[in-house]
């Protein structure tokens, strides 16, 4: 039987395809999440939500994977308020699988050695990769990044420099619960991802309608 020509047909330019939005929503969790391994591994903290999952997971013994899914659960009305249904579906279904991944990942992901320095580092690297892939579908993880890209889209805030300042109200907040030494490779960190979205993320550039 001959095949649908109607498959082949080239999609509007610009626009991802169903199938291209959730590889990337795979690719982004899962780099996202190795991102986080690292963090966790190294006693580092993130910021926004998770890094708000993680102090929780410290103080209060709340798994990250569940703490990260409530703390986002306030955000998905803003989000289908002012981004739309289709962002906030891919959101949920982004926050879902990091926090599946986040709960499942620790039986098949051990490090042997993991200095914070570069744990800060590469780890920031991967984070702001992860981000970028599911920022460019139109997604997110929910919680203050839903925040950062609808003042983006709206008043043309730049999302990374907006979460840097999040970020820094956060890590003070740590130096309470968490080793200074732990706490300053956590703001590298957070610097590092922060740099890559307010340089590679900007209105107008790479996202598809």
């Amino acid at each position: 039987m001959p095949a649908d020509p109607s498959a082949h047909r080239p999609l509007p330019s610009g626009r991802h395809s169903r199938l291209e939005d959730a590889l990337a929503l795979l690719v982004g969790v899962c780099l996202v999440s190795l991102g986080l391994a690292m963090f966790r591994d190294a006693g580092l903290l993130a910021g926004g939500a998770a890094g708000i999952a993680l102090l929780l997971e410290r103080t209060t013994g709340l798994a990250f994977g569940t703490g990260f899914f409530l703390l986002n659960l306030p955000f998905y009305w803003l989000a289908a308020r002012r981004m739309g249904a289709a962002f906030t579906l891919k959101t949920f279904a982004a926050v879902a699988l990091l926090s599946a991944a986040s709960e499942l990942q620790p039986r098949v992901l051990r490090f042997a050695l993991l200095e914070p320095a570069y744990a800060a580092l590469a780890g920031g690297v991967v984070l702001g990769a992860g981000f970028l892939v599911l920022f460019r579908h139109r997604a997110s993880l929910g919680g203050l990044g839903v925040l950062a890209l609808w003042l983006q889209e709206r008043w043309g805030w730049r999302a990374g420099r907006f979460q840097m300042a999040v970020d820094a109200c956060i890590f003070g907040a740590a130096f309470a619960v968490a080793d200074a030494r732990q706490v300053l490779y956590s703001v590298a960190g957070a610097v590092v991802l922060n740099l890559i979205i307010a340089i590679n993320h900007r209105p107008g550039r790479y996202i598809a309608p």
